[in-house]
């Protein structure tokens, strides 16, 4: 008995520690995948190439893990130094640098690197964050489809257990010999007639207050537009950064939509779509690229031949899809700048769209949710200084993170005049 007792006592400790190090290796993983899936899944995949190289054994790739972190924080300054593997996946990729992020951590990285060294986001590959929230909704949807069914189901079930009960009343006082009034036909049965009242009053208020809340929203909202313009090609092939088009969203309030000359200063020498990948609008049908670069031309006033402007150029009267309430304020630099998002926050993966439609609701409680949810990042950011108490907390290891709940995120006066 002792002898077991011994063993037990000296195999337990290596058994709480082991649990210990697979409960810490899986929230160093959880947090992980969501590193990977905000900083790299834009443009990684583990297993394939997307736009950058398949990151599954990225780190036998290199020899300096100090030089990989220093890559990931800043590819210019690492290519600058002349490293050879930073030059090589430079020269491999057309010299596109890769995007920097200063702001993550050597235990960040060390996240990442442990998320893609376990696979664990094969399942995840391919499918888009739309799909996942249509899952999601999906799942909701079928939940709410089973509860009414089985309403319903219980619903028939009272009515038929009424009728027997009045049924074996009749016989009852038919076999005492007891006069019993004549059964009121359903149509004119109060009890029915106030049940069948108080089910449609609920089912229309239900119906309406659902059509209300969805007034003036757009999800899915995917406009024909006067030229098709497809970030797949721009935003993803050739890597053009949402800023160079839009770059009001980093300093001002509005994103702004590009000038047409904004499309020139590319355009002037690209007069032809024959390199890229094909593109195909939704009913199927091929579009051609070339085409749209003419209607362009026409928008510009632009003479390809002549290498000259007409003067009779007019603006593109593009149609605007997101829109919000007139009384709800929202601030584009906010978020990009202070707040650090990327753009597929509210617009989706918009990399891998032709024709853009509207990712997310854009409703209040969407917002709120986010708010809650999302973590500020302080590190390096000198709009949040102003918060000492937060940063002397998770300074002193009070806090480890603070949302954007934490410092008024959810209060009315924040997003409404």
């Amino acid at each position: 008995m002792n002898q077991k007792r011994t063993v037990f006592q000296k195999y337990i400790p290596a058994l709480v520690l082991l649990v210990t190090l697979c409960l810490s290796f899986s929230l160093q993983a959880q947090d992980g995948k969501a590193l990977f899936n905000n900083k790299c899944a834009s443009c990684h995949a583990i297993d394939k190439k997307l736009v950058g190289p398949a990151l599954k054994g990225v780190e036998d790739r290199w020899d300096d893990k100090a030089m990989l972190y220093d890559w990931v924080r800043n590819s210019a300054a690492v290519i600058k130094k002349g490293y050879p593997r930073a030059v090589a996946v430079y020269n491999e990729y057309n010299k596109v640098q890769m995007t920097a992020f200063p702001e993550l951590k050597d235990a960040d990285i060390d996240a990442i690197l442990g998320y893609i060294n376990t696979g664990g986001a094969k399942k995840d590959e391919g499918a888009s964050t739309a799909a996942a929230g249509g899952a999601d909704k999906a799942g909701d949807d079928d939940a709410n489809l089973l509860y009414g069914i089985l309403t319903l189901i219980l619903a028939v079930i009272a009515l038929i257990l009424l009728q027997v009960n009045s049924n074996l009343r009749k016989m009852s006082d038919e076999t005492e010999g007891t006069a019993s009034a004549e059964p009121i036909p359903f149509y004119r049965n109060k009890a029915y007639i106030a049940i069948f009242a108080i089910l449609l009053f609920l089912g229309g208020g239900y119906l309406t207050f659902q059509g209300a809340q969805g007034l003036g929203r757009s999800k899915n909202y995917q406009p024909e537009q006067p030229i098709y313009y497809s970030h797949t090609v721009h935003a993803g092939v050739n890597q053009i950064s949402c800023l160079y088009c839009h770059g009001g969203a980093q300093e001002s309030k509005h994103a702004n939509i590009p000038s047409v000359n904004v499309c020139m200063n590319c355009h002037m020498g690209i007069n032809e779509y024959a390199k890229g990948p094909k593109i195909y609008r939704e009913d199927g049908t091929e579009v051609d690229g070339t085409a749209e670069i003419q209607k362009l031309y026409k928008f510009a006033g632009w003479n390809p031949d002549t290498k000259q402007y007409s003067g009779e150029g007019k603006p593109i009267e593009w149609i605007r899809i997101h829109n919000l309430p007139d009384h709800v304020y929202f601030n584009h630099a906010q978020h990009v700048n202070a707040g650090k998002q990327q753009c597929q926050t509210c617009h989706g993966e918009i990399q891998k769209m032709d024709e853009v439609y509207q990712f997310s609701d854009l409703s209040m409680g969407w917002c709120v949710n986010c708010h809650r949810e999302t973590k500020v990042q302080f590190t390096d950011n000198k709009f949040y200084s102003i918060y000492e108490k937060f940063h002397e907390d998770m300074k002193n290891n009070k806090l480890d993170s603070v949302t954007v709940e934490k410092i008024g995120g959810t209060e009315c006066q924040k997003c409404h005049y």
